[in-house]
């Protein structure tokens, strides 16, 4: 009985950002969640993205942006993001110049998050109003020898998640601004920097098992919030970074997506819809399970 009860289990692939932020949920999951017919797969925010639309994930943690341009495939599941209300501390432009003074300026983009892109381009553009030269490109980290050579030939870099952390302890950029700040005291409102969403085909054929997926989620964030100290302890190393450095850092992650939130996610589809980089029918934001 038991066997063919679990040959019966709906299978589901469930894409995983792997950078230090999601560890306080994804480090328990990887120790609570014994469901093998859950496949994580990890990889970049936007390697997930590319995934997800190509229906490689059923599910998974990626780019809000992602979302927004892809309303129609997608539904976000409620009371999960990644987000930060005020200073993030891995969502980094680092610059040679005050932003002000980028006009023209050759700025550097990470390629693994196009949440992020879209954000430091209305931040230059619409708040500092200047207009850099973009080339997207990997952003070094600074633990190879000619790294630092190859950062020189820019003005400004923006890095994110493990790289970020990284490179806020260089001299080479006296700039650093933290773009979730940034945004806050721009617009008043947190910044939702990635979404958890499922398919909307799989949301219609497996609603349970999305929302068993989506319980399980919530539990692992919120017993790794509890013991943020004990994550840290097997997190920090990889950076490296001390134990408490990451607790701070960690502490300023909010994995929850409350009404200030959603308001603040609107805020950010509403610039990008008037930059017409998505269709208005991004809003209003489809969740799961339906309010």
């Amino acid at each position: 009985m038991g066997r063919a009860l679990e040959d019966n289990r709906v299978a589901a692939r469930i894409g995983m950002v792997n950078f230090i932020n999601t560890a306080p949920l994804y480090e328990v999951w990887k120790r609570t969640v014994d469901r093998p017919e859950w496949q994580v797969i990890e990889a970049p925010p936007t390697t997930l993205n590319s995934m997800l639309q190509r229906n490689e994930l059923d599910m998974g943690l990626v780019s809000s942006y992602e979302y927004g341009c892809n309303p129609g495939k997608y539904r976000v599941m409620q009371g999960l993001s990644i987000s930060s209300t005020g200073r993030v501390g891995s969502v980094f432009l680092f610059s040679r110049k005050k932003p002000e003074d980028l006009d023209g300026g050759k700025v550097l983009l990470s390629p693994h998050s196009a949440t992020s892109v879209a954000l430091v381009k209305i931040l230059l553009e619409d708040l500092y109003r200047v207009q850099p030269f973009y080339e997207t490109g990997i952003v070094p980290d600074l633990r190879g020898e000619d790294t630092a050579s190859y950062l020189k030939e820019v003005d400004a870099v923006l890095a994110i998640g493990d790289n970020a952390l990284r490179l806020q302890a260089n001299e080479l950029f006296p700039v650093q601004l933290d773009l979730g700040k940034v945004w806050m005291d721009f617009t008043g409102f947190p910044f939702v920097f990635a979404l958890f969403v499922v398919r909307e085909e799989f949301c219609l054929r497996n609603s349970g098992v999305a929302g068993e997926i989506r319980s399980e989620l919530l539990r692992c964030t919120a017993e790794g919030r509890k013991n943020l100290g004990e994550i840290c302890q097997s997190a920090a190393p990889r950076i490296p970074m001390s134990r408490e450095d990451c607790y701070n850092y960690l502490k300023g992650i909010e994995y929850d997506l409350d009404d200030d939130k959603v308001g603040g996610l609107t805020r950010f589809f509403d610039y990008l819809i008037r930059r017409q980089d998505i269709a208005p029918a991004a809003l209003p934001i489809k969740f799961f399970p339906r309010p």
